[in-house]
């Protein structure tokens, strides 16, 4: 079951300006697909599956910490990896996960000579709006699977008008099974390449996109670069450098006690969790042959992240995230041989993170889920900088243990179904 966001006033759903943004062509025009280039695909990875887990066996970890005491301090947690080990050498069903995958409809289409992967399902119901959902790193789109099914079926909201979505979850170039692209692809290209799949193959004329991580600076891009297509577009981070505390202060920028929580987890963020981020740019070659047939290391390499990033409690307790959801998506760049490839978004996008503000020239409305344990920081303020702000909730907790199914992403980029 979806779980959804702990809102404490009467909750607005994105999709309602979304839904009168639509116009008669977005049903009429929609619907009509160019299928001639897209082609059924099947997730099939069962037969590496077991030197992986040979792999995963048979590697040794210390038995007992080098340097006690330090937790998470200093990266993923010994115990925290021994279990995650012992748990995908045992107690790990890749079938179970395959099939599960399988019950999407995939499929594969050429655009300026890349293979790219995605997952198309149409709403049955007339006036749908088409909606692109991009992940980022270590995302994959294992991220969206949750939702998808819950948003192509017509849902009321709010205000008691029925909406529903075409949904469309694109594979990244160079992440699962989408072709790695150049060394020096940009985000721009892959905007560029995804306005194609979404125009020219599947036939819309116009859509709305909500990205995060690298999504998010794809997202943006189509925002700003296609005003004519992108009807609204929905982020839960933007890809500008966050402010520092002296530079809100001299915006005259006051924080309220949720958002100074937020900087406060940003600042940490900036002093001690970005030396995968130095690594990815400056080094992805060594990183990437160092991990690529180290099944055991993209686990330790992406857990941290994963943990770090979303969980409260940072790796060093019992998990508000569960360790399936972790083995899957590590289970998915080993068996595809993508981890090589897919850090390299960083290092050809050494400016992915914008250090100027500046607004893009589109009166698209730009709709923002600030939620609590981002580890980037961006007042609503500062997101009114960069577009036409209608919609921003602040500091979304998932109730529960909603770090799970519901979320859109971990990483702090959580996005419950009726947040979309």
């Amino acid at each position: 079951m979806l779980m959804v966001a702990n809102t404490d006033a009467q909750p607005i759903f994105s999709a309602i300006y979304l839904y009168h943004q639509s116009t008669k062509e977005m049903s009429a025009e929609n619907s009509k697909a160019k299928l001639g280039s897209v082609e059924p695909f099947t997730v099939d990875l069962s037969k590496n599956v077991p030197r992986m887990l040979d792999l995963v066996k048979n590697t040794k970890l210390p038995e007992t910490s080098i340097y006690s005491g330090l937790g998470s301090s200093a990266g993923i947690d010994l115990n925290v990896l021994k279990q995650l080990q012992k748990q995908w050498a045992t107690d790990f069903d890749w079938e179970s996960e395959e099939a599960q995958m399988n019950s999407y409809n995939h499929f594969t289409t050429n655009i300026e000579g890349l293979r790219i992967h995605f997952i198309h399902h149409r709403s049955e119901t007339a006036g749908s709006i088409p909606l692109l959902l991009l992940h980022g790193w270590p995302g994959s789109f294992l991220e969206v699977l949750p939702l998808v099914k819950p948003l192509v079926e017509q849902a009321k909201i709010s205000n008691g008008t029925d909406v529903s979505f075409d949904i469309i979850v694109p594979s990244l170039p160079g992440f699962a099974f989408s072709q790695a692209p150049p060394p020096t692809w940009s985000i721009a290209d892959t905007a560029r390449i995804f306005h194609t799949l979404m125009t020219d193959i599947l036939g819309y004329t116009t859509f709305a996109v909500n990205g995060t991580d690298w999504g998010s600076g794809i997202a943006y891009t189509l925002y700003e670069q296609y005003p004519a297509t992108i009807r609204a577009a929905h982020f839960s981070m933007i890809p500008f450098m966050p402010k520092l505390p002296n530079q809100l202060a001299a915006d005259n920028i006051t924080l309220t006690e949720s958002e100074q929580f937020q900087a406060d987890r940003f600042a940490k963020f900036a002093a001690t969790g970005t030396g995968y981020f130095v690594t990815h740019t400056t080094k992805p070659t060594t990183i990437g042959l160092a991990l690529q047939d180290n099944p055991m290391g993209q686990l330790a390499w992406i857990a941290q992240q994963i943990l770090d990033w979303s969980d409260p409690r940072a790796g060093t307790g019992p998990s508000v995230l569960t360790h399936r959801e972790i083995l899957r998506f590590t289970s998915l760049y080993f068996l595809t041989e993508s981890f090589l490839s897919s850090v390299f978004i960083y290092s050809s996008n050494p400016n992915g993170f914008r250090p100027e503000y500046s607004k893009a020239s589109t009166d698209a409305p730009l709709l923002y889920s600030n939620f609590k344990y981002n580890n980037t920081f961006f007042p609503s303020a500062i997101v009114r900088e960069v577009g036409n702000l209608v919609y921003w909730k602040e500091s979304l907790e998932i109730i529960g243990d909603g770090h799970r199914s519901s979320r859109l992403c971990w990483g702090g980029r959580d996005l419950s179904y009726s947040e979309v």
